[in-house]
C-alpha cells in the first residue's frame, strides 16, 4: 500500500524533515510513505486569501496520482481512534488501494479541495501548524501499520 502525503508549503524546519524522514523510513514493504510538498503561495498584506487557498487546492487536486483514494486531514473531518483508523487502513489496503493525504497551507484547505476528495479525516480538533500535521500523519500512519504488521510500536491504552 503507498501512502502519498500532499502538503502545501517546502519550506520546514529541519526537525519537522528529520521525524517526517524518519518514520518514512522505517515502513517496509509493500508499504510506502512518501511527501509530495506544493510551494505555497505568497502571502502579501492585503492578499486575497480566498483567492490564494483555492489557488493551492488546485494544485494539490493535480498533484493526487489518478485512481487513488483521497483524503483531506482537517480539524472539521471525521476523527478516529487508533484502532478504528487502523480498520481503516486495512480496509483500504485488502482493497488495493493507494491513498493520498491532502494538508493544506497556513489557511486551510479549499471549499473546492474538500469537495472533491473520497473523504475527510481530522487528526485533532486542536489547530495544528500546517507542518506540523505532516509529522503527526507520518507518526499515526507508521502507528498503523506497526499494529497491522504486529511490530512492538503501539503499546495500546492501558
Amino acid at each position: 500500500m503507498r501512502l502519498l502525503i500532499i502538503a502545501i508549503g517546502d519550506r520546514t524546519p529541519d526537525w519537522i524533515s528529520e521525524g517526517f524522514a524518519e518514520y518514512s523510513r522505517r515502513f517496509q514493504r509493500p508499504w510506502e510513505l512518501t511527501l509530495k510538498e506544493i510551494s505555497a503561495n505568497k502571502r502579501k498584506r492585503h492578499a486575497n486569501i480566498t483567492r490564494i487557498v483555492d489557488a493551492e487546492g488546485e494544485r494539490l487536486l493535480a498533484a493526487i496520482p489518478r485512481g487513488w483514494f483521497t483524503v483531506a486531514l482537517d480539524q472539521k473531518g471525521i476523527q478516529f481512534d487508533t484502532e478504528a483508523l487502523t480498520k481503516q487502513l486495512k480496509h483500504h489496503s485488502e482493497l488495493g488501494n493507494n491513498i493520498a493525504f491532502l494538508i493544506g497551507g497556513p489557511d486551510g484547505l479549499s471549499a473546492n479541495a474538500l469537495n472533491r476528495v473520497d473523504a475527510i479525516w481530522s487528526l485533532s480538533t486542536l489547530t495544528l501548524a500546517h507542518a506540523v500535521v505532516r509529522l503527526v500523519a507520518a507518526e499515526q500512519l507508521y502507528r498503523v501499520f506497526s499494529i497491522i504488521k504486529g511490530l512492538p510500536y503501539h503499546r495500546g491504552a492501558r
